[in-house]
């Protein structure tokens, strides 16, 4: 039988949720390429509500007190969170077709996910 530590058993779970991170932010991104290069249906549809999803639940989660991360860190994530979901919302009414600036911002900050 192995013992594993608390620090340990906390470790893997960050190293777990971190990983679940990127995947959901994979999966917009994946869905926000699907809907630049469809013509407005449902893969527009599935993309904005998705993207949506995912980025209220992480302004959500930057928002608890008990998130870890630097309060400047939370404050500069939110604020991108914030710019796209108006950049989503302006996609869902038909006024921007901005999706590669929203999967660029979304790259970027899969890729600092660590």
């Amino acid at each position: 039988m192995y013992q594993f530590s608390y620090a340990e058993i906390m470790e893997e779970g960050v190293a777990v949720s971190k990983d679940r991170e990127r995947q959901v932010l994979e999966r917009s991104i994946a869905l926000l390429k699907a809907a630049m290069e469809s013509d407005g249906g449902k893969a527009t549809v599935e993309a904005v509500y998705f993207t949506r999803r995912v980025w209220i639940r992480f302004i959500e989660d930057l928002g608890d007190p008990e998130n870890e991360l630097e309060d400047e860190l939370r404050a500069n994530l939110i604020s991108i969170a914030i710019w796209i979901l108006k950049e989503i919302e302006k996609i869902r009414k038909r006024e921007s077709t901005n999706f590669q600036g929203i999967i660029d911002i979304t790259t970027i900050i899969k890729d600092g996910i660590k």
